[in-house]
C-alpha cells in the first residue's frame, strides 16, 4: 500500500489490544439505561488537562486503588508471568522486510524481548533468515539509545531511500506518542548522520525525494496545523537547511484533516511522481501532482487508496461509485489500473482497466506488488485467500490463487522488487501463524517459519454463526470454545468488537487470548459488525454518522445470540474493545447493561459531544458527524456513552484504562467516564499508564502488566462464583 495518510493512521490502526476478538424479549430490552440530558456544564472538564496537577493527583489515586484490587488478587502474578513470557518469547516469528541494498537483498526485522525491551532494528541475509538459526546483525539498538540519551524512546519505524536504502529516516516517539522526532541514519555505518536531517517532535511525516531533499509535513508553529492537529502544509527541506527554512509548496485548509506527501517509484527505485495528499476529511482526499514548485490536482476519486505502481500502471481502489474523466463507470470497492503517464498528461482519453470487482460477501484486505505481479489478499465471508494477478498485452488482468490452507486469515508481507517473491502469512484462532515465501509468478509456496503452539488447543473448535440485527441484517461472528462446552449458559465468555473505520476483525492466532483465557476454560467471541471492513466499503459505510447506532445494535445482537444459543448468560458474559472499540463498549454498557457482567474499556472514545475538540478528534468527523451541527449533535447524543450514564442504571463493575501519553484518543474520555460513574455510585476500576501512547504500553513489561490486569479482572467477574454483584 502506497498512500498512507497521517489521518488514516489515527484510528484505523485499529487498536486490537487483546490480540485479535435471537433478540431477547421486550422486557429485557426495557432495562436499557435511559437517555439523560446533556449537562449544562461538565464538572469533569479539569480531567481533560492531560498533565494538570489536579488531574494527575486523581489519576494517581485511582491507580493506587485499582492496582491494589487487581494486583492484590492471588491470580494476578501468575497471569503476569505468563503474559510476560509470551510477549518476550524468543520463538516468535521475526517478521521479515525484504530490503535491497548495495550488497544485495537482505532481511530487516524489528525485535523485542526480555533483553531488548524497547527493541532492536536488525538485519540478516535472505539465506540465513530461512534457516532455523538466523545470524542477525544489529542496525540500531533502541534500548541503548534511550539509555544514552535519557529518553523513553519508542521505535516508530524507518523510511529509507531507494534503490540502495542506505540513507534512512528513523522515527522515534517519546513514550509512545504519535508525535515523533525524525533523524537521518546511515544503515551502512550504523550511525546517525552528523549534521544530517533532524526534525523536531511533531505529528506528520517526511518522505525522500532524493539524497539531499525531503518533503516534510510538520508543526511549524501558528497557523500550520489543521483543526485535527495534523500538518496543514507540505514543504521542501534541502540538506543543510533548518526545518524553519523549508519552502512551502502546498497548503490545505484549516478544516482539513491533514496534508502530506509521498512518492511513486518503479521497481528499480526510479522516481516516477511526487504526490501530495490533501485529506479534506478522514475518507475524502484530493490527490495533487507536484512538478517542480507547481501542484495540480489529478482527477482521481475523492475516496481513493493508491495501492501500487506496477508496469507503469497506477493501481488503486475506490471507496465510492465513480465515473472516470473518459466516462468509464466504476463501483465502490473496485480495484483499478490507470496508466500513470496517461493519467498525468491525457486523463480524458486514457482508458482505465478493471482488475477486480469484489462480490457482496467479499472484500479486498491488502494489495502489494512484486517486480512483475500484483498480489491481492481477500476475504470471502471473513475467510482469506491470496491471488496473483498478471496483466496481458491487451490490458486484461488474470489471476491465480496461491495454495494456502483453507479457513484461515491471510496476510501479505514484504515483497521483492528484484523478482516475484513475496512473504504471506496464514493463521486462525487455533492455528499458529505460518509464514510462507511464495513466488507470485510460478505460484511456488515454501514454508519459511511457523509459530509453535503457545497454548493447549486440544479439544477447542471454531464455529461461525450469524445474528439478526435490529433491522434484520445478518451479522457474522466467530465463537472459539471447547467442543464439549455445555450449552447451559455457564461458560465464561469474552465478546470482542471494534466496528468502525473499515477495520476488519479477522481470525488470528493470539497467544495471550489462548493462554490467559481459552486454556483456562473461557470462550472467545468476535463480532464482525457493520462499521468494519469485512465485506468491503459498503459494510463500513452502512454504519457511518447518522447510522452509527446500527453498529451498536449489531454488537448487541451478537451478545443476545450467544445467550440465546446457551453459549453463555449475563452473569458470565463480558465485553472488550479499545479506541473506537471502547466507544462500542460504552454504548453496550449504557444501552444494554442487562446483557453483560463485565466490560474492559480500553483507551476509549466516550464523550462524543466533545470528541472533535480533543487531540486528533476533529479528523473523525467523517466517521461520526459534527456535534457542532444541531442535526448531527442530536443523533450523536442519542448514543454518546458519557451523556447516557445514569445513577439509576444497573451497571456491572467496569475496568477502564488509558494512557497519559496517548496523543490520539484523549485520556480525558476514559478519566471522565470513570469519574462520572464513581460519582453516580457505580463500581469502577480505572488504570492509567503514564507511558505507552495509544497502544497503552511503551515496552513489553508494560504490555504484560496491562494484559494481566485485564484477565485478572475478567477472571474475577466471569469465572468466580457468584459471578454477579
Amino acid at each position: 500500500m502506497i498512500r498512507t495518510l497521517v489521518s488514516a493512521s489515527a484510528l484505523v490502526a485499529a487498536l486490537s489490544l487483546s490480540g485479535a476478538a435471537m433478540a431477547q424479549d421486550a422486557a429485557a430490552s426495557s432495562t436499557a439505561a435511559p437517555t439523560t440530558a446533556a449537562p449544562a456544564s461538565d464538572p469533569y472538564l479539569w480531567l481533560e488537562e492531560i498533565e494538570g496537577e489536579r488531574a494527575m493527583e486523581w489519576v494517581e489515586g485511582q491507580n493506587d486503588r485499582s492496582l491494589g484490587v487487581l494486583q492484590g488478587d492471588p491470580r494476578y502474578q501468575g497471569l503476569y508471568d505468563q503474559a510476560l513470557a509470551l510477549v518476550e518469547a524468543q520463538d516468535r516469528i521475526p517478521m521479515p522486510g525484504l530490503v535491497r541494498t548495495s550488497a544485495g537483498e537482505v532481511i530487516d526485522n524489528f525485535w523485542q524481548d526480555a533483553e531488548h525491551v524497547r527493541g532492536i532494528w536488525r538485519t540478516t541475509s535472505v539465506d540465513s533468515y530461512l534457516t532455523d538459526d538466523p545470524q542477525w546483525e544489529t542496525i540500531l539498538d533502541i534500548d541503548a539509545l534511550a539509555e544514552a540519551e535519557g529518553k523513553n524512546w519508542v521505535y516508530k519505524g524507518a523510511s529509507c531511500l531507494a534503490p540502495d536504502n542506505r540513507r534512512c529516516l528513523v522515527f522515534l516517539s517519546d513514550g509512545g506518542k504519535d508525535a515523533v522526532v525524525t533523524r537521518e541514519f546511515d544503515r551502512d555505518t550504523r550511525q546517525f548522520v552528523e549534521n544530517g536531517f533532524n526534525l523536531p517532535e511533531s505529528k506528520g511525516g517526511a518522505t525522500w525525494v532524493d539524497e539531499n531533499t525531503l518533503l516534510i509535513s510538520q508543526d511549524f508553529g501558528p497557523d500550520t496545523l489543521t483543526d485535527s492537529g495534523y500538518p496543514l502544509t507540505v514543504r521542501r527541506l534541502m540538506r543543510g537547511q533548518a526545518p524553519s527554512e523549508a519552502v512551502e509548496l502546498f497548503r490545505g485548509e484549516k478544516a482539513d484533516v491533514a496534508s502530506s506527501a509521498y512518492t511513486l517509484r518503479d521497481a528499480d527505485g526510479v522516481l516516477q511522481a511526487v504526490l501530495i495528499d490533501r485529506s479534506v476529511g478522514f475518507y475524502d482526499a484530493e490527490t495533487h501532482l507536484l512538478e517542480g514548485d507547481v501542484t495540480r490536482q489529478l482527477p482521481l476519486p475523492s475516496k481513493v487508496q493508491i495501492e501500487a505502481l506496477l508496469d507503469d500502471q497506477l493501481v488503486f481502489t475506490t471507496n465510492e461509485d465513480w465515473t472516470a474523466p473518459n466516462g468509464q463507470a466504476f463501483a465502490t470497492g473496485d480495484l483499478i489500473a490507470w496508466n500513470l503517464e496517461g493519467l498525468k498528461t491525457a486523463p480524458d482519453t486514457t482508458p482505465l482497466e478493471l482488475i477486480l470487482r469484489p462480490g457482496e460477501r467479499e472484500a479486498i484486505e491488502s494489495v502489494s506488488a512484486t517486480r512483475n505481479r500484483l498480489v491481492v489478499a481477500m476475504t470471502e465471508n471473513v475467510r482469506g485467500g491470496v491471488y496473483s494477478y498478471s496483466r496481458g498485452d491487451d490490458g486484461a488482468w488474470t489471476r491465480q490463487r496461491l495454495a494456502l490452507p483453507e479457513n484461515v486469515t491471510v496476510g501479505i508481507g514484504s515483497a521483492s522488487d528484484l523478482d516475484d517473491r513475496v512473504f504471506v502469512t496464514a493463521a486462525n484462532y487455533l492455528t499458529p501463524s505460518t509464514l510462507y515465501l511464495a513466488d507470485a509468478a510460478s505460484l511456488d509456496l515454501a514454508e519459511a517459519k511457523s509459530l509453535p503452539e503457545k497454548f493447549d488447543a486440544e479439544g477447542l473448535t471454531i464455529q461461525q454463526f450469524e445474528a439478526a440485527s435490529k433491522d434484520g441484517t445478518r451479522i457474522p461472528y466467530f465463537v472459539v470454545h471447547r467442543e464439549a462446552m455445555p450449552m447451559d449458559g455457564s461458560s465464561p465468555t469474552l465478546l470482542y468488537g471494534y466496528g468502525g473505520f473499515q477495520s476488519s476483525l479477522l481470525p488470528g492466532y493470539s497467544a495471550t487470548v489462548g493462554k490467559l483465557w481459552l486454556e483456562r476454560g473461557g470462550v472467545y467471541v468476535v463480532a464482525n459488525t457493520r462499521g468494519g471492513g469485512e465485506f468491503g466499503p459498503r459494510w463500513h459505510q452502512a454504519a457511518l454518522q447518522e447510522n452509527r447506532q446500527r453498529a451498536h445494535e449489531d454488537f448487541q445482537a451478537v451478545a443476545e445470540d450467544v445467550i440465546r444459543r446457551g453459549v453463555t448468560s449475563q452473569p458470565h458474559l463480558g465485553i472488550m474493545g479499545g479506541s473506537q472499540g471502547g466507544l462500542f463498549m460504552g454504548a453496550m454498557l449504557t444501552q444494554r447493561p442487562d446483557l453483560i457482567n463485565a466490560a474492559v474499556i480500553q483507551v476509549p472514545l466516550f464523550d462524543m459531544l466533545r470528541f472533535h475538540k480533543l487531540l486528533a478528534g476533529a479528523s473523525w468527523i467523517a466517521e461520526y458527524g459534527n456535534p457542532d451541527i444541531p442535526e448531527e449533535r442530536a443523533w450523536i447524543e442519542e448514543y454518546s456513552p458519557y451523556q447516557r450514564l445514569s445513577a439509576e442504571a444497573d451497571y456491572p463493575e467496569v475496568f477502564i484504562h488509558t494512557s497519559t501519553k496517548d496523543d490520539r484518543v484523549h485520556p480525558g474520555h476514559a478519566r471522565k467516564a470513570a469519574a462520572r460513574m464513581i460519582e453516580q455510585g457505580h463500581e469502577v476500576l480505572f488504570y492509567e499508564n503514564t507511558d505507552g501512547g495509544h497502544a497503552a504500553g511503551a515496552n513489553l513489561r508494560e504490555t504484560a502488566r496491562r494484559l494481566a490486569l485485564e484477565y485478572t479482572y475478567l477472571t474475577r467477574r466471569l469465572m468466580d462464583e457468584p459471578a454477579q454483584d
